[in-house]
């Protein structure tokens, strides 16, 4: 296979560099930890800057498919396969746990995000996305507050009702589908800002919940954290083992 581009294309040069990425991956000579080529000389060879294929490498390790391997290069990720079926939104999660929830506070804004979410969504840099920030709870006091970007290419405005259940608003008016999330859990001290938000004191437990979610073609729909107090959650993760 002959690692090129078209640069007459209409197609942006960091998209096509992410599709010749993603046929890399799956080619013979890359398999079992062999190296892809050197950032500098793909670069290079593909007549492209190294921030324009950074900008497509980066969309690939966010996705779990490319490892990168400091002082060593880029490898084709061989990751633990364990995954939990049926993973559902927080709407679904509370209604199964018979919670009726409560939205404290909604406020969206057009923001330039972390250079994360930035490549996560495969965006050019300093572009404006729709940022979402939720204080929601049950009845008698809060217990999470969300961070929710949304890749631009979907098409919401702001002006969207979103007391109705997100993934609901993303299918029905969007013909948008949830289909694949990924998940990181980790454990911090509220500081400050999460104490005003959650009504509790500076230093108290929290569980992080950073959710990538994507459609069926694994498109990237929404960059979500989660902030819970740490005695209104429970996470439990059903796994089927294969034979």
């Amino acid at each position: 296979m002959k690692l090129e581009i078209d640069h007459n294309s209409l197609i942006p040069l960091h998209i096509q560099a992410e599709e010749l990425l993603r046929k890399m991956i799956a080619m013979p000579e890359y398999q079992e930890g062999k190296l892809l080529p050197k950032e500098i000389n793909l670069a290079r060879q593909l007549g492209i800057s190294r921030n324009t294929l950074r900008q497509a490498t980066n969309k690939l390790v966010y996705e779990g498919l490319l490892l990168r391997k400091k002082g060593v290069g880029t490898v084709v990720s061989q990751p633990v396969d364990s995954k939990a079926k049926n993973w559902m939104s927080f709407s679904q999660e509370m209604k199964s746990k018979g919670i009726e929830i409560v939205n404290y506070t909604i406020d969206l804004n057009w923001v330039v995000p972390p250079s994360e979410v930035l490549n996560f969504f495969g965006c050019e840099e300093e572009v404006k996305i729709l940022k979402m920030e939720r204080v929601r709870g049950n009845k008698k006091c809060p217990f999470v507050y969300f961070l929710s970007y949304f890749n631009p290419k979907i098409g919401l405005t702001g002006k969207e009702d979103f007391s109705r259940p997100l993934y609901d608003i993303l299918e029905q008016d969007f013909s948008i589908v949830a289909k694949v999330s990924k998940e990181e859990i980790t454990a911090l001290a509220a500081d400050p800002l999460l104490a005003k938000r959650l009504h509790i004191h500076v230093g108290e437990p929290i569980l992080k919940r950073k959710r990538f979610v994507f459609d069926p073609g694994r498109r990237p729909i929404e960059y979500n954290i989660g902030y819970y107090k740490s005695d209104s959650i429970v996470y439990t993760v059903e796994s089927e083992r294969e034979f």
